[in-house]
């Protein structure tokens, strides 16, 4: 059995909570690592033309999904129908990373509509 691996260099963008790398991206879904700072948090926000998939790779992060805050654990995860409001948080003093898996015709991070935001961004 022959195997292959397959070395690319994966570019990491800073934002103020943290950091994502987009790990994959074909027609209609898009693969992303997200590291989020200890006591850091994304964006209330919610997108028009996407879903979304998260599962916690590391650590503890709390969700909000609409008017439900909770936590998930390594290994857990959740669903972000389109047009849902959410947030990630790491309330903890470890840094915490999830994968998302975004499904749409459309995937462009101008998709993000921010309702609040504690960096000042719109």
């Amino acid at each position: 059995m022959t195997t292959t691996h397959r070395t690319e260099t994966i570019e990491r963008t800073l934002r103020p909570w943290g950091w994502y790398e987009t790990v994959s991206e074909v027609a209609g879904n898009k693969i992303k690592r997200i590291g989020v700072l200890p006591g850091q948090q994304l964006s209330l926000q919610k997108h028009h033309q996407r879903a979304e998939h998260w599962v916690v790779t590391q650590g503890t992060v709390r969700i909000t999904l609409d008017d439900q805050v909770f936590e998930l654990t390594q290994g857990q995860h959740c669903d972000i129908a389109v047009g849902q409001v959410h947030r990630l948080a790491n309330l903890t003093t470890e840094p915490v990373e999830i994968v998302e898996v975004q499904f749409g015709a459309y995937l462009g991070e101008d998709d993000i509509v921010r309702l609040q935001d504690d960096y000042g961004r719109q």
